[in-house]
């Protein structure tokens, strides 16, 4: 998964590269830890666009070779631009997202997770997760990624239903979405099945059916989306009929009464694990931890003693590649604005359940309590969250309404 970030245009030249020293210049936050670090890795290609995607992915015609090994240099050089930068810390996580990763071979990936190795300081048990397609399913490549040191495998299913995959323009069927998973199922001890509902002509009967089928493997993990209309979309300017608001809410309550029943607890707006398998990667995007994207289009958010940074690489393949292996591989940099940071940190946080602690909101954005007190405040008065022991959690009704919660914060 790829963390909410506003959409913006690449410069016509490559951002200025500042060197650490710039980063650690004195300013008006006051850090004093930093947060944890994940690495997110971008690989853009996909057989085909889908009609609700805004992601930064690109068809790829399987009559031309996929440049995968000077993709792999360029996100080697990009990292090594990056270095710098998070000297010294330690590497909790690696997301490899697109696109779809799993076009990629497991040799490449291989050669990925080595590169990423020799240049990082990684936990000894740092989880590394592979975005994968059915679509590119073959017997025994999930078993290859394993084997590369892919530990965690996110399979973009969405669903188990013809009718819908051809709906929402997926490349895959349902009998090669239920091979992948039980090939997933295998080979890897912590998978996650991302499923979308609210799809066009989708019922209650149809939602529950794919449901069913998910949690007929058992699986560890499971994302379950709610398909929106995003601008700059196919869908956004040819807007397929989808159900309404109240059907899709009672949709939810589907989805949650069955995962309570499979011993799945839903930890964050859309995710729901077993005990042990949440995914930190993610998590650690929603607590405001720390990640550095590498690769086409990626984003960062880092942090030093006295600011906080977003970054972003360059969208177009082509134009990474050329300019990653030049040095250049950031299309903007920028320093995130201290009015700015309360909505941000309150945009990723008020969506876990278990909501987040004030002391934390201090030390992840070096503000004072007082930046949100009057949020707080107005967001407690109408029962969008409750406050105990310093610690600020959405209700059911802020969970319902966590546009409006988020927005309070702005």
């Amino acid at each position: 998964m790829i963390p909410i970030q506003p959409q913006s245009s690449e410069t016509a030249e490559a951002a200025v590269q500042h060197d650490i020293q710039h980063y650690m210049r004195p300013g008006t936050l006051q850090l004093g830890s930093l947060p944890p670090l994940s690495l997110y890795v971008h690989l853009p290609w996909c057989l085909k666009k889908c009609p609700y995607c805004d992601f930064n992915s690109h068809g790829w015609s399987k009559s031309d070779a996929l440049p995968e090994d000077r993709y792999i240099d360029a996100l080697m050089a990009d990292l090594e631009s990056a270095l710098p930068l998070i000297w010294g810390r330690t590497v909790h996580s690696v997301f490899m997202g697109g696109g779809t990763p799993s076009l990629f071979s497991p040799e490449s990936i291989d050669k990925l997770i080595a590169g990423l190795r020799a240049r990082l300081r990684m936990e000894p048990d740092c989880e590394i997760t592979m975005e994968a397609n059915p679509g590119t399913f073959e017997k025994d490549r999930f078993k290859a990624f394993r084997a590369a040191g892919v530990n965690r495998l996110s399979i973009g299913v969405q669903s188990f239903d013809d009718r819908f995959l051809q709906a929402v323009g997926r490349v895959h069927d349902a009998a090669q979405a239920k091979a992948a998973v039980r090939e997933a199922a295998d080979n890897f001890e912590t998978f996650n099945i991302d499923l979308m509902y609210a799809l066009p002509g989708q019922s209650k009967t149809d939602l529950q059916r794919d449901v069913d089928m998910a949690l007929s493997f058992a699986p560890p993990h499971l994302s379950i989306y709610h398909l929106t209309i995003e601008p700059n979309t196919y869908f956004a300017k040819y807007p397929p009929v989808i159900p309404e608001d109240d059907t899709a809410y009672e949709m939810l309550d589907l989805i949650t009464a069955s995962t309570i029943t499979a011993g799945m607890s839903r930890y964050e707006v859309s995710a729901y694990a077993k005990t042990g398998h949440q995914c930190f990667h993610n998590s650690n995007y929603w607590q405001f931890g720390d990640y550095l994207g590498i690769g086409a289009g990626a984003h960062s958010k880092l942090s030093f003693a006295h600011r906080i940074v977003r970054q972003v690489r360059f969208r177009d393949p082509n134009r990474f590649m050329d300019m990653a292996l030049a040095g250049t591989p950031l299309a903007q940099d920028h320093e995130v604005k201290r009015a700015d940071l309360p909505f941000e940190y309150m945009l990723n946080a008020l969506r876990l359940r278990g909501g987040f602690a004030l002391q934390e909101y201090m030390e992840r954005t070096g503000l004072p309590m007082s930046s949100i007190a009057k949020g707080l405040d107005a967001a407690q008065a109408k029962g969008l969250i409750t406050r105990d022991m310093g610690r600020v959690v959405p209700t059911e009704r802020g969970f319902d309404f966590l546009n409006d919660l988020q927005e309070m914060f702005l």
